[in-house]
């Protein structure tokens, strides 16, 4: 199957650019939350957080900084940034290459997307934490 990012990379499908450099394109999302929405993409193809080396995410991080700092500066006048990574089906990745989410924010917007998210609770910290140390501990063993 034929991935629309790659494409936008290549040229061969349109986007609206507004970021490019050797390693990295931003370009404004077609279903954008907010305006100014955008997306930085690697320009090389990798899947989700599981196929993509240390340095691409820090990458795309840095480009997705820049991008932030452009939406509070212009005349979009965002008083912040949601920043996110969907990462697999389950988290609602639509499309599967890596890409960064770079939502600007206003306040008073009512964008409600994260709704609920102070509210949340874990009732086992602890038996989570223990889940998460022995998965981490086991992934250190093998790499």
């Amino acid at each position: 199957m034929a991935c629309v990012f790659c494409e936008i990379v290549a040229g061969t499908a349109p986007a609206i650019r507004v970021h490019e450099d050797d390693d990295f394109l931003g370009i404004l999302d077609i279903r954008p939350f907010t305006r100014g929405h955008t997306l930085v993409v690697p320009k090389q193809h990798t899947v989700d957080l599981t196929d993509t080396p240390a340095e691409t995410l820090a990458g795309m991080l840095a480009v997705g900084q820049r991008i932030a700092q452009a939406t509070r500066a212009s005349d979009l006048g965002a008083t912040g940034n949601n920043i996110a990574i969907n990462d697999g089906k389950s988290a609602m990745q639509t499309v599967f290459h890596i890409h960064l989410h770079v939502i600007p924010r206003r306040d008073g917007d009512k964008l409600s997307f994260a709704k609920g998210m102070l509210l949340r609770r874990d009732p086992d910290r602890e038996g989570t934490g223990r889940i998460l140390r022995a998965a981490l501990s086991q992934l250190d063993t093998i790499g």
